[in-house]
């Protein structure tokens, strides 16, 4: 029979998922620290693992269509993380900003900030939609290599591409409400983005009833009527809610100030998403050297990956929003102890993955695929890049919380010494000269960043973070 502590603890955890779920307008600057991460924690990781629906959705439907599609797939949205790149550097800077000005209790101020975030990445999301619906298959031909690949996805990349803008406000304004601490509103667009995904992805992609056939572009059709109608979602509370953040015209008139503030804080941060995600399409390139099959098994270890990783990211987020908010409210020691309580949470969760995925790769990876060649390539994925997935734990929160700081700086030069000086070299090394193959690849993925998770976290306890300016 449980005590009445316990039952009390029991009922209290239990009140507080409801809450988070629910959403409240929270001061995460005082009281406890561990329900104060419990509240943001729990929407941030659910959005998180809607996010990657939309990959995994896409990946499971499309994979009936075979190898070649997807690998068009793996392909067109590993450059369309340069998109995501974009998108998150601007989110980081977003999100540093509006914490800092919601702990400092100045709402004139956070508004203000998401309006000028919304023009700024609203105009760069135009540009890159046009350039990449107009190159697409041209983007696809010069990664993928293969002609049934390009003949296959051409269209999927032209849709994909075309849909930037989409796929951009998805993430700024999600950042904004994350860094107001409205993480409920974020996570609940997010699932009905992705419930209008997984209805319309089978509907398309074979043309159930009447809807045509369209194959791999179908997935692209269903991925982007699925954001846009989260983005419409969005706006509808940006512009009509009762959250903290509601916006007017006035928030939208050009602000030249706030534009090179949030420019000063999110330029690095694109630059740090870019060299680590320029780094993953130059790790695919590798991987492609040895077959569509290579990059098929790859591709479904990767979906499966971002299931575990993206609700680490919100975990990671969480940490942001209370480092960005603290520091806001003058309380850096506050700040600094959320983030490792929020590395200690991370390492247990992902602890308990790696075990899953050791145990469990081959019928996971089977699910998505019964080619023998595929499925042997996703399982060596799943293993050798969980094995340091406690070392990523501490990694992705310490990295979020300088950038929740707005030290967007630091966390760029970690990546580029990690990703370009030690993965790509050793990946190539491991794979080609000494013929490993992509398990080569897979080790150096590990390595690498295991050593960000170390250097970042000696940097971090330097405390200079806590110095920083928004």
């Amino acid at each position: 029979m449980a005590s009445p502590a316990t039952t009390e603890a029991q009922q209290g955890l239990w009140q507080a998922i409801r809450e988070s779920l629910r959403g409240t307008h929270r001061d995460y600057t005082t009281g406890s620290l561990d329900r104060a991460i419990l509240l943001l924690a729990i929407p941030m990781v659910l959005e998180m693992a809607m996010e990657s629906l939309f990959g995994i959705v896409n990946v499971f439907w499309v994979s009936r269509l075979g190898e070649n599609a997807v690998a068009a797939v793996g392909v067109t949205e590993s450059v369309l993380t340069i998109v995501f790149s974009i998108a998150i550097g601007l989110s980081m800077a977003l999100t540093a900003t509006v914490a800092r000005r919601v702990g400092e209790k100045d709402i004139e101020g956070a508004r203000t900030a998401a309006g000028q975030g919304i023009l700024l990445g609203g105009g760069l999301a135009i540009v890159m939609g046009i350039a990449g619906g107009i190159f697409g298959p041209e983007i696809l031909a010069a990664m993928a290599g293969d002609a049934k690949v390009v003949e296959v996805g051409g269209i999927y990349a032209r849709v994909i591409y075309g849909s930037s803008p989409a796929v951009m406000m998805l993430f700024l304004i999600n950042a904004i409400f994350r860094g107001a601490g409205d993480a409920t509103v974020a996570m609940r667009s997010l699932w009905i983005g992705n419930a209008v995904n997984m209805i319309m992805d089978p509907l398309l992609i074979f043309g159930i009833g009447p809807f045509p056939e369209m194959g791999v572009m179908g997935a692209a059709i269903a991925s982007t009527i699925g954001r846009s109608t989260g983005v419409a979602y969005q706006l509808w509370q940006l512009y009509g809610g009762n959250g903290k953040i509601v916006l007017g015209l006035r928030h939208l008139k050009p602000h030249p100030e706030m534009f090179r503030s949030l420019l000063a804080i999110g330029t690095p941060g694109m630059f740090q998403f870019i060299v680590g995600h320029a780094g993953w399409i130059a790790i695919i390139k590798i991987v492609s050297l040895f077959g569509a099959a290579a990059l098929a098994g790859t591709t479904i270890a990767i979906r499966i990956i971002v299931v575990t990783i993206l609700p680490s990211w919100g975990l990671s987020n969480a940490a942001a929003t209370l480092v960005g908010q603290n520091l806001g409210a003058g309380q850096p020691d506050r700040a600094e102890k959320s983030v490792w309580r929020c590395g200690i949470y991370n390492a247990i969760f992902l602890g308990l993955i790696t075990i899953l995925f050791v145990a469990f790769a081959e019928p996971m990876v089977g699910f998505f695929s019964d080619q023998p060649d595929v499925v042997a390539t996703g399982v060596d994925c799943l293993r050798f890049i969980a094995y340091g997935y406690v070392f990523f734990a501490f990694g992705m929160v310490v990295v979020q919380a300088f950038n929740g700081a707005g030290d967007t700086w630091t966390p760029t030069w970690i990546n580029i010494g990690c990703h370009w000086a030690l993965q790509l070299p050793l990946a190539y090394t491991l794979a080609r000269t000494m013929g490993f193959g992509t398990r080569g690849v897979f080790i150096a993925i590990t390595i690498a960043e295991s050593m960000l998770a170390v250097v970042g976290s000696l940097v971090f306890r330097r405390g200079k973070w806590k110095e920083r300016k928004v």
